[in-house]
């Protein structure tokens, strides 16, 4: 067929393709596509299109083909390689994400809105140095939204700049007063002192502020300027006055994010259930994988995971990879699974007997081993890896696993108190907060009984009293030789993304053991309920 020929087919195909979408029928859509990308093999715009038309019929391992297709011959077109890289970025294919932008990086003059689109990008992928020079770049070349300002702010907290962060958040609330991000995060990024404190502008602001709103979005701002209220009466030792700006901050937030009990049960129940085939690995000892290798920190959020984090990987053979969430995309990827919540994580557990761990394993190091930036090892950090011990245990035998340990009321209050956003739905609610725990404590029997071994306790209370001890035995469970720098984790300059990094940059302390009790009366009804689990376990 000549090149006339070749066009005329292609644009009738791509019109079919498009009419078959918009009618929603995805299979006639698909073989459709597939006969448009044999024919322009090359063309971005039908790779792209091919691959979410797979996704949205639930072929994880199948749409990634056609990315990594146009990968072969990037477009000279920034939106549309911006495109293709949150695609892989979202198919696991971390790799070939950073591919895009590094091409993208050469363009000589790029706009100011494609620098903060690369800047987000590179953010989430958590390449924090990057990401902060984007936006720098951006807010240089005329970039003026608080959205903006506000990434620049936590690009420079997490960089460990809280001085300039302060005074990025405090130049956006001279000019949006109502933007609630920026007060949130400003409250949270110092301690508020008795003659420098943000009482007064949050009082006036939530005046200001629709009281009854049903808009979901007034609800969240509301929420944030509580919150905001609830942190500045907190350091100040009003507690009296404090705990009721929090329990509406909590209530508005678990009115926008109910908590649903039924599906964090099924998960702990499927993943019971199912331990057994995900744990019975194949006879004989597994190879030690090539390059570096990962230690995984899990537990509860805010457990103390961050500390440990930021201890280890103060140790000259150990870099932070912080909070991925890379081997929850592999296991999909491998299991065939689109990754939606509580459905998706309930499919590939089903689907676990037939799972190839050592595929799953493989991947996830090919995809995050540059992480390690020559390190031997690299810690990933998210906490909800909890419920990826047995996966982990068969794809990576050889990943030391390390499980954060901290008081329930502790971890509890610290969760209640965080403002997470819209994530983290159990945290809102009293009720939802202890069932959400017993779950987790339930989960963590099990592995401790079916899987003895799997990994390590780490008291959080034994951590920051005895350190030294307790970390010489995390270094050994590690086969790593005990330093005394990491004791100073304070001083550890790379980057920490998480809502602790404030507190992190602070040499060890006991500040935060016991610290419910100053609400003790209010949280009565969480110490009952996580009492009356306790007993029923």
């Amino acid at each position: 067929m000549n090149s006339q020929g070749i066009s005329t087919a292609a644009a009738r195909l791509r019109q079919q393709a498009r009419e078959y979408i918009k009618a929603e029928q995805f299979e006639a859509a698909q073989t459709a596509l597939e006969s448009l990308v044999r024919l322009v093999p090359h063309d971005t715009v039908t790779c792209i299109e091919l691959s979410d038309v797979m996704f949205m019929q639930g072929q994880v391992r199948g749409s990634t083909g056609p990315l990594l297709q146009a990968l072969q011959r990037l477009p000279r077109d920034a939106p549309l390689l911006m495109e293709l890289a949150r695609r892989l970025l979202a198919r696991g294919e971390v790799l070939g994400a950073r591919a895009c932008l590094d091409f993208l990086a050469q363009a000589p003059e790029p706009p100011p809105e494609l620098l903060i689109a690369q800047a987000n990008l590179r953010f989430a992928l958590g390449e924090v140095p990057v990401a902060k020079k984007l936006v720098d770049r951006a807010m240089a070349a005329g970039v003026d939204s608080p959205g903006e300002y506000h990434l620049q702010a936590m690009l420079l907290q997490f960089s460990g700049d809280i001085e300039q962060a302060c005074r990025v958040l405090e130049s956006c609330l001279q000019r949006w007063p109502h933007f609630g991000d920026a007060v949130m995060t400003l409250a949270n990024l110092r301690r508020q002192k008795p003659d420098a404190n943000l009482l007064g502008f949050v009082q006036e602001q939530l005046r200001r502020l629709p009281e009854d709103g049903k808009d979901p979005h007034d609800q969240f701002v509301r929420a944030e300027f509580e919150y905001a209220r609830f942190k500045v009466l907190d350091d100040l030792g009003r507690h009296e006055d404090a705990w009721p700006a929090l329990a509406r901050c909590n209530a508005l937030m678990h009115q926008i994010n109910p908590y649903d009990a039924a599906a964090e049960t099924a998960v702990v129940d499927a993943l019971i259930g199912a331990s057994g085939a995900i744990g019975k690995a194949s006879a004989g000892p597994a190879p030690v994988p090539e390059g570096p290798l990962p230690i995984f920190i899990v537990g509860m959020p805010r457990s103390g995971t961050t500390l440990l984090d930021r201890m280890l990987s103060s140790h000259s053979a150990v870099v932070s990879a912080g909070e991925i969430i890379d081997f929850w995309r592999q296991l999909h990827w491998v299991a065939d699974v689109p990754p939606v919540r509580a459905q998706g994580l309930l499919r590939a557990i089903r689907r676990s007997p037939d799972i190839d761990f050592g595929e799953v394993g493989a991947r996830y190091l090919r995809q995050t081993q540059w992480r390690a930036q020559g390190r031997r090892f690299y810690v990933d950090k998210l906490p909800a890896n909890i419920q990826m011990v047995a996966f982990i245990r068969r794809a990576l035998p050889h990943a030391p696993i390390l499980h954060m340990v901290r008081e329930p009321m502790d971890t509890c209050f610290s969760n209640f108190k965080a403002m997470f956003g819209n994530i983290s739905a159990y945290s809102y609610d009293l009720q939802a907060l202890a069932h959400y725990y017993g779950q987790y404590e339930r989960l963590v029997r099990h592995w401790r009984a079916s899987l003895p071994g799997a990994m390590l306790d780490v008291s959080y209370a034994a951590l920051v009293r005895d350190p030294e001890t307790t970390l010489r035995e995390v270094l050994r469970h590690c086969g790593l030789q005990f330093e005394a720098g990491c004791l100073q984790p304070e001083r550890n300059p790379a980057p920490v993304a998480t809502p602790s990094s404030a507190q992190v940059r602070e040499s060890i302390h006991t500040r935060g053991v016991g610290q419910w009790r100053r609400y003790a009366q209010q949280l009565e009804p969480l110490r009952l309920a996580l009492t009356t689990s306790a007993s029923a376990a």
